[in-house]
């Protein structure tokens, strides 16, 4: 029994590719888990929470921001237990927590209950199933498709969004937000067991090289030893280090402030609750989609000027918001925006990239991850707190748009020739 069990842990399939993409692959179920409780999916129905229980946005943004800051401070232990120990079973009990814990979340019935159910869900959901480590994991298996590899990752979390934006609202409409989430937890919880059996630490654990790379003479010594691993002081002491958090840090906030009310935008403009979430939807996917190929052209040519190209292309959207006709225009407006935006939040993963190695990626993202998750949890409630007092969106559009000048800025001063150091 003993050794059925080993035979069945150490089993992987064989294919005859790359078995990077397997891994992707896995981590795509793992996105879907975790984005049930993800900020977009919350903002896209938090509606439908509000009026049954009878809270306002502002309590559900806040129930958002903490949730976020939370997984956060996670961040730095996972990113060091991840490059030590691998991605395995850190998965697979995280989904199945997620799994676990979202039926809890359903049954909640008091503010108290509601928050401490989704900040811990959130908590364990972000960093283990739906960025940290699924990105840390695309590092380890591709170098020279680095950044496309990590747009896929980017793609299973808007794709899983987008899902479960579309499932949340379908079902909550028919029944009620309690029933659609317990429907997800109870789905999750199997799912995780090819997690389990699939997910691996680098492609040496399955007698590969980065990339799908044929062994030759020069390679058979251990590839890794050429890796360095950087140390928490040294990490800190890069200028680009900084460069490229606190870009991200005001990338991130500016995208998820206008990220949170865009739903809201429509709907008090006269636009329907199914209407609005299907623009949120439909950037989502089209957003995803797009990811990978920002990430090919970054592996092409540079992240750096990639990243400055985003941007610029996302502040001319973000400035019409406030300039256009809402029902004529703003369904359009918001696909544009969305699908423009959702690369934003891989940015910084990819920048890091360029600065670090497969051997310390995780470290190095851990270290990002509260500033990272910070942002995520300060725009909804900046966002949602300013629309509240001014009773306009325009100061968080505008905000957005100069928050995009200022990142520009930042990644432009980074310096990426330091990874092959």
């Amino acid at each position: 029994m003993k050794n059925l069990a080993k035979s069945i842990y150490r089993w992987h399939p064989s294919p005859p590719f790359f078995y990077g993409w397997i891994v992707l692959g896995t981590a795509s179920i793992g996105a879907l888990i975790a984005t049930s409780v993800a900020q977009t999916v919350f903002g896209g129905v938090q509606d439908l929470i509000a009026g049954d229980i009878g809270w306002d946005r502002k309590t559900i943004a806040l129930a958002a921001t903490l949730g976020t800051w939370t997984s956060g401070l996670t961040m730095p232990f996972i990113g060091k237990l991840v490059d030590k120990f691998g991605p395995r079973w850190m998965m697979f009990f995280a989904s199945l927590l997620v799994g676990f814990g979202i039926i809890y979340f359903s049954s909640s019935q008091s503010l108290w209950q509601f928050f401490t159910a989704y900040i811990v869900v959130r908590a364990i959901a972000g960093p283990n199933l739906q960025n940290l480590i699924p990105r840390t994991v695309a590092v380890n298996f591709f170098e020279k498709k680095r950044n496309f590899a990590m747009g896929i990752t980017s793609l299973n979390r808007i794709i899983g969004e987008s899902i479960n934006i579309q499932i949340i609202t379908g079902i909550a409409t028919a029944y009620s937000w309690r029933t659609a989430y317990k429907v997800i937890g109870l789905v999750s919880i199997p799912l995780s067991l090819p997690i389990l059996l699939l997910m691996r630490h680098k492609p040496e654990d399955v007698g590969q090289l980065p990339d799908g790379a044929v062994n030759t003479t020069l390679d058979k010594a251990d590839p890794r030893i050429s890796e360095q691993t950087w140390t928490v002081p040294r990490i800190m002491s890069l200028p680009s280090f900084w460069f490229i958090m606190i870009g991200e840090f005001v990338a991130v906030t500016s995208t998820s402030m206008t990220l949170f009310q865009v739903v809201p935008f429509l709907t008090d403009e006269g636009i329907s609750q199914s209407t609005a979430a299907g623009a949120l939807t439909l950037g989502n996917v089209l957003g995803g989609l797009s990811v990978p190929v920002w990430g090919y052209l970054t592996d092409r040519f540079t992240t750096k000027k990639i990243a400055i190209c985003v941007l610029v292309l996302a502040i001319l959207p973000s400035i019409l918001f406030t300039v256009i006709d809402v029902p004529t225009y703003g369904f359009a407006l918001v696909v544009l925006w969305t699908t423009i935006t959702s690369l934003i939040f891989v940015l910084g993963s990819m920048m890091l990239g360029t600065v670090f190695n497969r051997a310390s990626f995780g470290t190095v993202t851990g270290l990002t991850g509260p500033t990272r998750t910070a942002a995520m949890g300060l725009g909804p409630s900046v966002g949602a707190f300013a629309v509240a007092w001014i009773g306009s969106y325009m100061p968080i559009f505008l905000a957005t748009s100069i928050g995009y000048f200022c990142v520009i800025f930042l990644y432009y001063n980074v310096r990426t020739e330091n990874s092959r150091k």
